[in-house]
């Protein structure tokens, strides 16, 4: 999820874990620590994209992360701060930081909360920024700061918050039950043979979902509002695998389409391939557009070592994709 959701949901843990007890200082804590796994982002900065991929939610936003880190942590705070307790701070840390992947398990991209297991969780049932979630969050977050420690609306208010997202995050399930059961009867009314649905929510609610489909030859991609009156239409996008030759065999490009999951098609423009992880759609809604949210070039230096570079997304694509979103989300 995006940092702030993350601050807010830290924030949130802290003052249920400790509040009482430190006060405002619980949801200072709290709030730190609910962005600390993220740190892994740096990694881009240090090492190659296919494994800053794999780094990413990792290690960082592992049950055994927290194991170790938090009472580091809780020790280095209990040294100076007025409330000493180290079993308290490391309690904090500790579900601070293991709320976090919990949450990031409910997205797209999902963490390997089991780490060193090679297992990621991604229930893909909300998006990285969800207002629904979030905002009614921080406004329950917002009423606990301006309560005494002992006062019994601020315990309200801070359950409340938690609560309310915990729900939301539960309908969110059911939520994508609906659109896949409406995705995959689609697609026996037209007769249409697959092997496997991926669904995801769209960005920034659960009222539009979409959707990838694998056949023998093609992914077909699919969108689905609950305000739709008419039928789901599937635009079809060729593997073309084949392209990849004898760089299918690569261990660069072999670990690339693992972190993928299998989603991905390749394209070749002016010569050049280029690599379009399907997981997470498109910056369009134009059929047969081609602008996905994450396409990489493919380039092989003189000693046969493969690299993939992320290619830019455009700010207008991006800005007309979410006034796209919201009529789409309305019906079509």
């Amino acid at each position: 999820m995006d940092s702030l959701t993350q601050i807010i949901l830290g924030a949130s843990v802290g003052e249920a874990v400790l509040g009482r007890k430190a006060g405002n200082k619980a949801m200072l804590y709290g709030a730190i620590a609910g962005t600390i796994p993220d740190f892994d982002v740096f990694a881009s900065h240090f090492t190659d994209t296919v494994t800053a991929l794999a780094i990413h939610r990792g290690f960082t936003h592992s049950i055994l992360f927290s194991i170790l880190f938090a009472p580091i942590f809780g020790w280095l705070v209990s040294r100076y701060e007025t409330y000493k307790n180290f079993k308290g701070w490391s309690w904090l840390f500790f579900w601070a930081f293991l709320t976090h992947p919990i949450l990031d398990a409910h997205t797209t991209w999902g963490t390997q909360l089991f780490w060193p297991l090679d297992l990621r969780l991604a229930f893909k049932t909300i998006f990285v920024i969800d207002p629904i979630y979030t905002l009614p969050f921080l406004a329950f977050l917002i009423l606990v700061l301006f309560q005494k420690r002992t006062s019994k609306k601020r315990r309200l208010y801070n359950t409340l918050g938690l609560t309310i997202s915990t729900i939301y995050l539960g309908l969110t399930f059911l939520l994508k039950g609906l659109a896949f059961t409406k995705f995959k009867n689609a697609l026996q009314n037209q007769n249409i043979t697959f092997n496997q649905i991926d669904t995801r929510p769209s960005p920034l609610n659960t009222v539009l979902w979409s959707a990838n489909i694998e056949t023998k030859k093609e992914y077909l991609l699919a969108n689905y509002s609950f305000f739709d009156t008419q039928p789901i239409t599937f635009d079809a996008y060729p593997k073309h695998h084949d392209l990849l030759g004898d760089l299918a065999n690569n261990d660069t490009v072999k670990r690339m389409i693992a972190i993928s999951e299998g989603w991905y098609t390749i394209i070749k423009k002016d010569g050049d391939l280029y690599y379009n992880d399907l997981r997470f759609g498109l910056l369009s809604l134009e059929a047969g557009s081609q602008a996905f949210v994450f396409q990489y070039k493919i380039e092989v230096d003189a000693f046969g070592r493969v690299t993939f570079i992320e290619q830019a997304k455009d700010k207008r694509d991006a800005k007309k994709l979410m006034i796209d979103l919201w009529l789409r989300a309305k019906g079509n």
